[in-house]
């Protein structure tokens, strides 16, 4: 995906730009009601403009108060999944297609019957002209039906953990497919000997969200370079951090600066080239609902469940994708490491739930279950964190429950044995 496709893919996730457009098209349907002269056939049948006139107010008045409530509603789910869940959540609640399309019916119903109730006023509809409008307000009313009655059914889990938990995991599962598509975002992968070079350093601080590397390809070619890549999406970056180094050739202050602008940096993570930043948000979840004050284990177990799930796919999918002939061999880019991802999902759940048997159970079953998934690197990494996890519930456990976990890991190794 190119640097502009992903902005206009980010802008169509933009709240303001769906309920602009739909608000546009109320208007237009309105004005448009004014060209009904020009039909090649008369319409058969007569509105009075009172009749419009009273649909309209009902649609103008409801509407407001509509969007108004929507609004407050939506603002409680933010608020309920920000104190619930994560607020790396949030974003996930701003972009939700169905959320901006309901709105954005409401608030184009809304100019739609304003417009059509200023034209009517002014005279400006003939017979034909309402006739048509009094047709386009129907299908107005059938849009706005449709859209409370799904509206209604979303409000009774909007904002919900178990709802905020599913948008967690599908952004995350959509991300990991995309790097399973593009597993080194196209390029080669970078090897841990890989020889110093000159380096391009970043001018700017906060964290990678977007790599162009088409771009990048296309000025390696241009320039005759050789480049690897040495921060992925969701890399942290400080004022002269290296972005790149050149592996074969030079650049000139204008080339590094070329290179400089195909990094997208920004103060927060982005869930689309960076698959971490979804395992870390539901650990963040599973971590909330094991505090005191939350004393949700069950959400905790809910949470380890999703993180299998998300680490298989991965698993499964990654010495696979790492076959795939790369679309842009002038670059190198360094793999994402099982140690690093295992570590995102179960170590601070493992340390957070020390003390409570009930989830450490759950986080051996899954980790144990996680060393016979995928490769051997993937494997090893799940057999450490299974170590780490044991030893801090030993650390953490009662005598009673020591019993019982150790009578857990008999039981897992015996699974291990038979297998």
């Amino acid at each position: 995906m190119s640097r502009l496709r992903w902005i206009l893919s980010r802008l169509r996730r933009t709240l303001w730009v769906r309920v602009s457009l739909y608000a546009v098209l109320g208007v237009v349907a309105a004005v448009a009601a004014t060209l009904a002269s020009w039909l090649p056939w008369p319409l058969p049948i007569y509105i009075s403009a009172e009749a419009i006139d009273s649909l309209l107010n009902v649609i103008a008045s409801s509407m407001l108060a509509v969007t108004t409530f929507s609004v407050t509603a939506l603002t409680s789910a933010y608020g309920s999944a920000t104190s619930n869940a994560t607020p790396r959540a949030t974003a996930l609640l701003t972009e939700d297609e169905f959320i901006q399309s309901v709105l954005a019916t409401f608030i184009g119903s809304f100019l739609f019957s304003v417009v059509g109730l200023v034209a009517l006023r002014v005279s400006i509809y003939g017979p034909q002209g309402r006739a048509l409008l009094f047709v386009t307000t129907v299908l107005v009313i059938v849009l706005i039906v449709l859209a409370l009655l799904r509206w209604i059914h979303q409000l009774t889990k909007l904002g919900r953990v178990g709802d905020t938990l599913d948008r967690l995991e599908q952004a995350t599962d959509r991300s990991i497919r995309a790097r399973l598509d593009l597993p080194f975002l196209g390029g080669l992968p970078l090897p841990d000997d890989a020889p110093d070079g000159p380096a391009v350093l970043s001018d700017r601080v906060g964290y990678v969200q977007f790599i162009d590397t088409a771009a990048l390809s296309k000025l390696c070619e241009r320039h005759g370079l050789y480049l690897d890549i040495l921060v992925l999406p969701g890399a942290f970056l400080y004022h002269g951090s290296p972005l790149a180094m050149i592996r074969d050739g030079s650049a000139t202050e204008d080339i590094a600066a070329e290179i400089r602008d195909t990094f997208t940096v920004d103060s927060a993570r982005s869930f689309d080239q960076d698959p971490r930043f979804g395992i870390i948000a539901l650990t963040e979840v599973a971590l909330r609902a094991l505090s005191p004050a939350m004393n949700d284990p069950g959400t905790a177990i809910d949470v380890i469940g999703r993180q299998v799930r998300l680490l298989t796919l991965w698993a499964e999918g990654w010495h696979k994708a790492e076959l795939q002939k790369a679309e842009y061999p002038r670059l190198r880019v360094p793999p994402l490491r099982y140690d690093d991802i295992f570590d995102d999902a179960f170590r601070l759940i493992a340390r957070d739930a020390a003390g409570q048997i009930d989830v450490l159970t759950r986080v051996l079953k899954a980790l144990d279950a996680l060393t016979r998934t995928g490769p051997e690197a993937a494997r090893q990494a799940a057999a450490a964190q299974l170590g780490i996890a044991c030893a801090r519930g030993l650390d953490g456990l009662p005598p009673p429950d020591q019993d019982r976990l150790r009578q857990v890991l008999n039981d897992l190794d015996g699974d291990q044995s038979a297998a």
